[in-house]
């Protein structure tokens, strides 16, 4: 009877590659889409006075910004800086939260990653604008009128109470058109505004990290953001001046580009489109190195959470 010998040896466990395991990339959970939302919304208030000071510039006969300061204060005290500010909140959260999420999924969508060249940035942003402009018209008609009435002689005002009483009284007045009166201008100022101040600031922001001077901190941020803010000013001026002063218009007609256009050159001269540049910049250059710099610890925020474990953001 033959017998079978037995091993005492156990078997040598198959060797596995460590290298090709720990090597390949964990996927980065994307950040939440609101996230741009609120830090624009942050931004806006902290700035509101400027921009109502530049919408008032743009849609009345008020030559320099501080005479329009000086006059909003003596009309309505400090409080006045502040009119309307509920419609600048519906537009953040309406217009920007859009852009910013718009822009994240046209960068996946075209293949513009870290290091993307300025053209891929900037088709990003155009089409994250083009989005973003349809669908924050409503709230950017809004904020320019409550902003704008109080500039206004008291028989011409809208007197809304707040921004959802300006929705519904254009809806029931002016009917559901009115909500897009302007959106061509505010669509293209919008692609331009994208193009130049997100593309911008993430072009600056890549350009910045590969020199040996700055890291990806918060004196990056800024540098790029302020940057961005001066790009963003000068392309967006024109379509900014003739969408204030066409959505803070009213009656048969008043739509018209092309009649707001005519009627400005007539009486300005070209140089119109960049009446408010100097608010405009003093505006936007705040709000554009405030939004980065807030996206951006938000950003951290959120990596700092989902690391402790709270993984809802």
């Amino acid at each position: 009877m033959s017998t079978v010998a037995v091993s005492a040896t156990p078997p040598t466990p198959i060797a596995i590659d460590a290298s090709k395991t720990a090597g390949a990339p964990i996927k980065k959970k994307p950040y939440p889409f609101w996230l741009g939302g609120v830090a624009a919304t942050i931004a806006a208030s902290i700035t509101h006075p400027l921009d109502l000071t530049k919408v008032r510039l743009q849609a009345s006969g008020d030559k320099r910004m501080v005479d329009s300061i000086r006059k909003t204060v003596r009309t309505a005290g400090v409080r006045g800086l502040f009119d309307g500010i509920s419609g600048t909140w519906l537009r953040q959260m309406s217009y920007s939260m859009c852009r910013f999420w718009a822009y994240d999924e046209s960068k996946k969508l075209i293949g513009a990653g870290k290091d993307a060249p300025a053209w891929k940035l900037a088709a990003a942003g155009s089409m994250a604008g083009g989005i973003a402009g349809f669908v924050g018209n409503p709230g950017e008609i809004v904020m320019v009128r409550l902003q704008g009435d109080f500039a206004k002689p008291p028989e011409q005002r809208f007197n809304y109470k707040h921004c959802f009483d300006a929705l519904f009284r254009m809806v029931r007045e002016e009917g559901v058109s009115s909500l897009a009166r302007g959106v061509g201008p505010n669509v293209f100022r919008a692609i331009l505004m994208n193009a130049s101040q997100l593309a911008s600031y993430d072009f600056f922001k890549a350009e910045l990290l590969k020199t040996k001077y700055f890291e990806d901190n918060i004196g990056c941020h800024f540098t790029a953001s302020f940057a961005a803010g001066t790009v963003a000013t000068t392309v967006c001026s024109p379509a900014d001046v003739l969408k204030s002063r066409i959505m803070n218009a009213s009656g048969p007609g008043s739509n018209s580009t092309l009649a707001v256009i005519r009627q400005s050159m007539a009486k300005e001269g070209p140089m119109f489109m960049f009446k408010g540049w100097v608010p405009a910049w003093t505006r936007l250059q705040p709000t554009t190195i405030l939004i980065f710099l807030t996206l951006e610890q938000l950003k951290n925020l959120v990596d700092v959470s989902r690391k402790s474990g709270f993984d809802f953001l």
